[in-house]
C-alpha cells in the first residue's frame, strides 16, 4: 500500500495500524504484530506510543488498548520472507490495501518458512 509517507519509521507504523484495524475488523481477539522495525516496537511495548509525536503511533496505543490482546514481537528483517517477499513484488505500485484470502502457492512456502524458522 502506498502511503505517500517518507520517513520508514511512520510507514512501518501505518502498516502496523492498518493491519490492527483489519484484524479487529475480521473479529479476531488475539493477535500477534512482527516488525523489523525494533524502535517502534520498544516504542509501543513500553508505554511511549501514548506521548508520540507520530499520530500513527498514537493511534496504535489505542487499538492495544481495546479489549484484545496484541502481542509485538521485533523480528529481523530476513526472518520476515513473507512482507519482503510482498514489499518487492507490489514495487511501490500499490495505491490502496490489498488482502489476499488464497495466498499465491510461493507466499505459501514463505509463510510455512517463517513459522518454522520462528519455532
Amino acid at each position: 500500500m502506498v502511503i505517500g509517507m517518507a520517513d520508514i519509521f511512520q510507514i512501518k507504523a501505518r502498516a502496523i495500524l492498518e493491519g490492527l484495524k483489519l484484524a479487529w475488523m475480521r473479529g479476531f481477539r488475539q493477535v500477534e504484530v512482527e516488525s523489523d522495525n525494533a524502535l517502534l516496537i520498544d516504542s509501543i511495548r513500553n508505554g511511549f506510543a501514548a506521548n508520540s509525536n507520530t499520530v500513527e503511533v498514537q493511534l496504535i496505543h489505542e487499538w492495544c488498548n481495546r479489549d484484545w490482546q496484541v502481542k509485538l514481537r521485533h523480528v529481523l528483517r530476513e526472518s520476515n520472507k513473507v512482507a519482503d517477499c510482498l514489499e518487492k513484488t507490489a514495487g511501490g505500485g500499490m495505491n490502496q490495501l490489498v488482502v489476499l484470502a488464497n495466498p499465491l502457492s510461493h507466499v505459501r512456502r514463505l509463510l510455512k518458512e517463517d513459522i518454522d524458522s520462528s519455532m
